[in-house]
Parts: C-alpha cells; sequence; structure tokens
C-alpha cells in the first residue's frame, strides 16, 4: 500500500496544478480562523463574529466542519484532475504495462482520497481546538469534547464526496465533463426533490427521508447546516417569537451507513469500470 500511495503522490507533486490546488485548499481553510477578527455592522450595532459563539466549544466542531465541507471543492478539483491526467498523459496504460494491476490502480486511487480525507480531518481538528481555546467560553474537558464526532462525520464525508469524484473522474476522462457530471449529479437531485414535494407526495417529512438516500443528501446530511444554532439568532428568534425552535443538529447512525454504502458503491463502480474499459 505505501509503494501505490508513493506513486500516487509523486505523480500530484510534478503536477503544477494539483500542487496549487492542494496548497490552495489548506490556505484557504486556514482562513476559518480569519472570522474571528471580522466585525459587522448592521443598523448602526458592530459585532463580531466570534463574539456570538461560533468558536465556543462544543459548537465550534460543528461550524467549522460544516464550513470545511464547503471548501472540499478545491480537493475536488484534484481527485477529477488525477483521474484525467491519467488517460490524457498515458500513465494509466505504462503503470499497467509496468506490472500494476487494475485493483492495484484503484486502490491507489482510494489511498489518495483517504490521505487527503486524514489530512483535511486533522487540520480541522487542530485549528478547531485552537480557535476553541482562543475564543471559547468553555474550556472544560467534558464540553471541550462533547461534539467531536462531528470531526469523524467529516472524515466520512470527505471519503464518500472524494470516491464520488474518482468514480466520476473514471467514468468520464475528461475533468472538466467529470466537474459538470457532478453538477449535473446535484441538480438532479434538487429537481428530484421539488418533484416529490410540491407534485407527488407533497409532504415535507416524507421528502426528506426519501431523498437522504439519495448520495450527495445522505453526505449533506452528516454535517446539517449550523447558523441556526448561533447565538444572535436564537436571541432574535427569542425576541420575535418567545420561544426557540429548536431543531436537531446530530446525526444518526443510519445516515453515516447510507453514506458508507454509497463510498463502497462508487469505489467498486470505479474498479468496475476501469476493469471494462478497453485501455
Amino acid at each position: 500500500m505505501k509503494r501505490l500511495l508513493t506513486i500516487e503522490l509523486q505523480k500530484l507533486w510534478k503536477n503544477r496544478a494539483s500542487k496549487v490546488l492542494i496548497i490552495g485548499y489548506f490556505v484557504l481553510l486556514s482562513f476559518i480562523a480569519l472570522l474571528a477578527s471580522v466585525n459587522f455592522k448592521i443598523i448602526g450595532i458592530d459585532f463580531r463574529l466570534a463574539d456570538q459563539g461560533i468558536f465556543n466549544f462544543p459548537y465550534i466542531w460543528h461550524f467549522n466542519t460544516f464550513i470545511a465541507a464547503v471548501l472540499k471543492l478545491f480537493l475536488a478539483l484534484v481527485i477529477v484532475s488525477m483521474m484525467s491526467n491519467e488517460y490524457t498523459y498515458g500513465t494509466l496504460k505504462q503503470n499497467l504495462i509496468d506490472g500494476m494491476s487494475k485493483k492495484e490502480f484503484v486502490l491507489s486511487k482510494f489511498l489518495t482520497v483517504v490521505l487527503f480525507a486524514t489530512a483535511s480531518t486533522i487540520f480541522i481538528f487542530i485549528m478547531s481546538l485552537l480557535l476553541g481555546y482562543s475564543f471559547s467560553s468553555y474550556t472544560e474537558t467534558s464540553i471541550v469534547f462533547t461534539d467531536v464526532s462531528y470531526i469523524l462525520w467529516y472524515f466520512i464525508k470527505l471519503v464518500a464526496f472524494f470516491s464520488f469524484c474518482l468514480f466520476a473522474g473514471i467514468l468520464i476522462k475528461r475533468s472538466a465533463f467529470a466537474i459538470g457530471f457532478i453538477l449535473l449529479w446535484k441538480v438532479a437531485e434538487w429537481i428530484i426533490y421539488g418533484l416529490l414535494r410540491w407534485k407527488i407526495i407533497k409532504d415535507g417529512e416524507i421528502t426528506d427521508s426519501i431523498m437522504g438516500f439519495f448520495p450527495l443528501e445522505a453526505m449533506y446530511n452528516l454535517i446539517k447546516e449550523p447558523f441556526t444554532r448561533f447565538q444572535a439568532y436564537k436571541a432574535l428568534e427569542n425576541l420575535n417569537s418567545g420561544t426557540v425552535n429548536e431543531k436537531y443538529y446530530g446525526t444518526h447512525w443510519y445516515e453515516v451507513l447510507i453514506v458508507i454504502f454509497w463510498t463502497a458503491f462508487f469505489i467498486f463502480m470505479s474498479y468496475r469500470r476501469l476493469k471494462k474499459r478497453d485501455l
């Protein structure tokens, strides 16, 4: 496995575009920390995001992983181009000629996916700890690690999404079309949701349950939006209605299993597609 991973890393590091995207991705992740110093002025009132509780333990685990997950598209470009370059530069054929099996080839790509997800997860974990201990009002160990499970969900989400990107890259040889395929898939899920919600079933709860089985929606459900948990939002909602509409922000075990299933499915289909393709 070490040999396979080393081969893939050498390919990526020798490609200037991939190198820039990887470095740029981690630079953008670090920009989350800059939110601590951002001041907003609304209706004559100045407030700083860090003072609104976004970096409080344990909420920071939810907020940081959600924001970081949005930026995963930068590494998605690396994954997709990683496959398109194999066809463009003929390295796939050369690897097979040198004795690498198609199974080992797909495994090497998946190991790279896991490595990217691991590096990103460790980066977010360390940054969240640093920001939390710097700005959080609560630093007791029992509170600090209450919602640290979001880090695990973040890792699983990245592995699943990058596996989907790998499948798209193998299915469609050109990186631009592969990215287009991913975006088209997302649009298709939105259209299906709209048809189910307003034309066929017309029940939001049932529609959400059905959509939870679709790959991209299932990945999203691992880390639900955190913005309505803002201290400012709750204060505003209390002011307007006198009550706070509590929403469940956690992750169910079956949501994790659905995402793991799709991860295995995309890796299997990647291998099957490559095995049947005439190179």
